[in-house]
């Protein structure tokens, strides 16, 4: 099986890992907007008592965060670096019901299939080469009745404007070269994928950002950043 990952994106997260847990670093955005994210999938799938799986965890804010509110955590990456980032920093902070692979999620749907009561793939479709591939994955891996989560970004000249030449460009929010327009998703595109994975495409939630006040909300306007919670059924 071709693994679906970009080198060059697993290397260009690679090389920023160090930065991972400073929360005024490069990395500011994924810290600001995790509580946002955080509070909005636990308050439709309970993490507590919960098996989650965190795909594309990186160096694991969001899978420790999940961890801090009574769920069983198991982030997965294919980016050595940030997973022993995540590791170390889990171990610093004395969190225990988290672990983490270095594994492909298409792999692991292969090896444990039907396994967990949610799943979460936040930030991680529009870096790899398949991003239907993965969500197809996502859905095998969840349990019957179970959640997946996605996150990304759409695919439009606001969002262009907004989450390349705003973010990375003007307001220096994020590294240059973190996104590539090409690779953005439409949410029509995503709920294509989700069903086609068997999965039944639920509530979608966006993500602004004002530039005056520099804080995150959740939005109805899926525009630019958006996410989208399904289930399984049964």
């Amino acid at each position: 099986m071709n693994l679906n990952a970009d080198p060059q994106e697993l290397a260009k997260f690679g090389d920023l890992a160090h930065q991972w847990w400073d929360t005024e670093g490069d990395f500011r955005p994924l810290h600001q907007i995790n509580p946002l994210r955080l509070d909005w999938i636990d308050q439709q799938a309970r993490l507590a008592g919960k098996r989650v799986l965190d795909v594309g965890c990186g160096g694991g804010i969001l899978s420790e965060s999940m961890a801090l509110r009574g769920a069983d955590v198991l982030g997965i990456d294919l980016s050595t670096k940030p997973l022993r980032v995540a590791q170390l920093h889990a171990l610093e902070a004395g969190v225990t019901a988290l672990r983490y692979r270095e594994v492909a999620v298409e792999a692991l749907a292969d090896e444990l299939p039907g396994s967990f009561d949610v799943v979460t793939c936040m930030e991680m479709l529009e870096h790899v080469p398949q991003p239907a591939s993965a969500v197809q994955a996502c859905a095998r891996l969840a349990k019957p009745g179970g959640w997946v989560f996605f996150s990304t970004i759409h695919r439009n000249a606001k969002a262009w404007l907004q989450a390349i030449v705003a973010a990375e460009h003007l307001l220096k929010l994020l590294p240059v070269g973190t996104h590539e327009y090409q690779r953005f998703i439409r949410p029509s595109e995503l709920t294509r994928w989700a069903r086609e994975a068997g999965l039944a495409a639920g509530a979608f939630k966006g993500l602004g950002y004002n530039p005056l006040t520099q804080r995150y909300s959740l939005t109805d306007d899926i525009s630019v950043n958006y996410m989208l919670a399904c289930r399984v059924p049964g």
